[in-house]
């Protein structure tokens, strides 16, 4: 591969773009960084000092000290709470203004890098010669999210989880600021009723394709 080349992954929550986006990193050799830890690290920084999702001002201090250090405990991470509390967290403007460095610095690295989020092809890296907008029916990506949580051993009720699902797309569409939205040159690929090794085929012909366009 010569070149630099930025993928951009975008799609709500359970679409399978964390799991598309590595595996894409992996196959071209770049670095990879799942956006979404950053917010969900704040969110659960500020449930550890004691601090309200609710309060801006806090949520913004924590989000101006974290560092990479902050996104090794996955398990935690990952877990309903810390995605409750990132998108609880995400719409405030000076948690955004804080990561938003950060992640633009990640996405211009030498090489390129694969980034994924909600507003990766539209506000992070609008450059990004190949972008996806992964995406599955609410009712799949509860499924999704149940079954992996169920299997760490939290007891939660599918319906529970559902309702969740449809309440973070609500809130992650609807946000002020960068809202979640598909980006106009963005390739839409929808993983309803694929495994992972079909939609991991189907973005990286999304990806080669796009790579052709720009001579990469």
């Amino acid at each position: 591969m010569t070149g630099s080349l930025i993928i951009a992954v975008d799609g709500p929550a359970a679409s399978g773009k964390g799991t598309i986006a590595a595996r894409l990193a992996d196959a071209y050799g770049l670095p990879h960084l799942d956006t979404g830890l950053l917010y969900r690290a704040v969110g659960v920084g500020v449930l550890d000092r004691g601090g309200s999702l609710d309060d801006e001002a806090a949520a913004e201090a924590v989000a101006q000290v974290l560092d990479a250090s902050h996104l090794t405990d996955t398990d935690r991470l990952t877990s309903g709470e810390a995605g409750e509390a990132a998108s609880r967290i995400a719409g405030y403007p000076g948690v955004r203004a804080a990561l938003l460095a950060f992640q633009k610095g990640f996405a211009a690295q030498a090489g390129g890098a694969v980034l994924d989020g909600r507003d990766i092809g539209t506000v992070i890296a609008p450059e990004a010669q190949a972008k996806l907008f992964v995406t599955a029916t609410p009712e799949v990506r509860a499924t999704r999210r149940w079954k992996q949580l169920t299997a760490r051993g939290h007891d939660i009720a599918f319906e529970a989880m559902l309702a969740d699902i449809v309440r973070r797309d609500e809130r992650d569409a609807g946000r002020g600021a960068a809202p979640m939205v598909q980006a106009d040159d963005a390739v839409l690929l929808d993983t309803t009723d694929m495994g992972i090794e079909a939609a991991f085929d189907a973005a990286r012909r999304i990806v080669e394709a796009a790579r052709a366009k720009h001579g990469l």
